[in-house]
């Protein structure tokens, strides 16, 4: 694995981090053990599912940031690309202080599988830096995402690897990385999906997850002929994704009962006023300062809903709280909020899972159709990459239904079953 560049060193190398978050592991070995479950299913062997787990190139570097004050911070930094043998890696670029290699690789082989999942030509890929930019300035946080690519720009490009926002990052941290991108290779929006529309993003992109996680629940449960309208729901998370899954719902008539972020929740039996949640949230203010009734994230995973939608962070439905749970559906708009021992237990007594590869697969489609436009350079209407969003999501819903009916199994189990296969018979026909 040659790099050149001689502070960017291949993981595990002497500059390797031992650190290690417990939800970093946790997250991870929930979906090994997802991804294990599915080769087996599928008849195959231990070498086989080894080769498919194991990533094709994983990078580390140092970022010394100089801040502010004149002090200087050295900041860790990751990007794992799994498997290409679909298309170009794709993956998001996350900004969290417990990123770690361990939580990087886990999430590149997810986004492996989710591509594979909604039958897209990509192959997985994951960044991370291990900061917090709650705590960074404007200025350090433009000079961080530059260094950043200033380090990994031999290995990106919109043939080879395709950032894209997640936790910590946004739209505008997509500009800068374009931008520096630019300046070594030249105009190319395609190097990022996920920025500003002035800057060749894609009209949609930001609602893009929410929304999807609200189609693949309509489709699940319209298919089974019934509405969702009067149903309740609780939403763990009210970011981009939490908002945006609100508002979707709202509209299609569900009663949002609960909602709250890292500051705390609210709940109203009778329903949220979402519109107005959603306002004074983007204005700045907590959810706790709402006015409704307070309530702890812990609790919200405990209501007694027709819907939970974790859309938060990994592993926060774990073996210990699981037998508390009585929503009777969850969706998975986070990346892998339910751990396997979790899923057992919910399994067993009947709740039913959405995963997370395919209800928050709304964000990479989107991603694709933005990268797709910036190839032409020609652009679509709000209502066409809606309606391209809905087609696909409707088609990848149905196929999943359909392999769980088949097969008698889980959601869960047939979503991983149908990517899994995909990413086999590419890597093999391809050769290794």
């Amino acid at each position: 694995m040659a790099i050149d560049d001689d502070l960017t060193t291949p993981v595990g190398g002497p500059a390797a981090s031992t650190a290690a978050p417990e939800v970093a592991r946790s997250a991870r070995s929930t979906h090994d053990a997802f991804f294990e479950s599915a080769c087996r299913s599928l008849g195959y062997d231990n070498a086989t599912f080894e080769l498919l787990l194991l990533a094709a190139r994983e990078i580390r570097s140092e970022l010394p940031l100089r801040r502010d004050d004149g002090s200087i911070e050295v900041f860790n930094a990751y990007r794992v690309q799994h498997h290409n043998a679909r298309g170009p890696y794709k993956g998001g670029l996350r900004f969290h202080p417990d990123v770690d290699i361990d939580e990087v690789r886990g999430l590149a082989c997810l986004m492996t599988l989710k591509t594979a999942l909604v039958d897209i030509p990509f192959g997985g890929a994951k960044g991370g830096v291990d900061c917090d930019p709650a705590r960074l300035s404007a200025r350090e946080l433009e000079q961080l995402t530059r260094k950043y690519t200033s380090k990994f720009h031999r290995l990106i490009g919109p043939n080879l690897d395709i950032a894209a926002p997640d936790i910590g990052t946004d739209a505008r941290v997509m500009a800068w990385i374009q931008d520096e991108y630019s300046k070594i290779y030249g105009y190319d929006p395609g190097v990022v999906t996920g920025k500003p529309v002035l800057t060749g993003g894609s009209v949609g992109r930001e609602e893009a997850t929410g929304l999807g996680v609200s189609l693949v629940l309509d489709r699940l449960v319209t298919g089974r002929g019934e509405s969702l309208a009067g149903r309740t729901a609780a939403i763990q998370g009210f970011g981009n994704v939490g908002c945006h899954a609100a508002d979707f719902l709202d509209r299609l008539g569900m009663h949002i009962v609960a909602i709250s972020d890292h500051t705390g929740g609210v709940v109203d039996p009778a329903g949220l006023p979402i519109d107005e949640c959603i306002r004074r949230v983007r204005g700045g203010e907590h959810i706790a300062a709402l006015g409704a009734e307070p309530i702890a994230n812990a609790d919200l995973l405990e209501l007694d809903v027709d819907v939970l939608i974790p859309a938060a962070i990994s592993s926060v439905i774990t073996a210990s709280n699981a037998p508390a749970v009585r929503a009777r559906l969850i969706v998975e708009a986070a990346n892998s909020p339910v751990t396997a021992a979790a899923d057992a237990l919910l399994t067993a007594r009947g709740v039913e899972i959405v995963p997370d590869i395919l209800a928050n697969a709304g964000g990479v489609i989107v991603s694709y159709y933005e990268w797709v436009q910036n190839l032409q350079q020609f652009y679509w209407s709000l209502d066409q990459v809606h309606e391209r969003l809905a087609v696909r999501l409707d088609s990848t819903t149905d196929a999943v239904i359909d392999e769980a009916d088949r097969e008698q199994i889980s959601l869960r189990s047939a979503a991983y079953r149908i990517a899994t296969l995909r990413v086999k018979d590419a890597f093999f026909i391809a050769g290794f």
